[in-house]
């Protein structure tokens, strides 16, 4: 690769981290406590209904 090409990696990324790096006072806020219970209970209702469907 020569010195005058530009393969477009960091720079085109930039923006994209500036933009997730925002924080939106408007953004739906859940505690990731609340993420891994509600996926433990969902893990335990699928067993639940695969039992029950025999």
């Amino acid at each position: 690769m020569s010195s005058g090409q530009n393969s477009g990696g960091l720079m085109s990324s930039a923006g994209l981290v500036r933009y997730f790096d925002a924080e939106d006072n408007n953004a739906i806020r859940i505690d990731p406590k609340t993420v891994v219970a509600f996926g433990v209970f969902f893990g335990v209702f699928v067993k639940v209904l695969n039992v029950l469907a025999l």
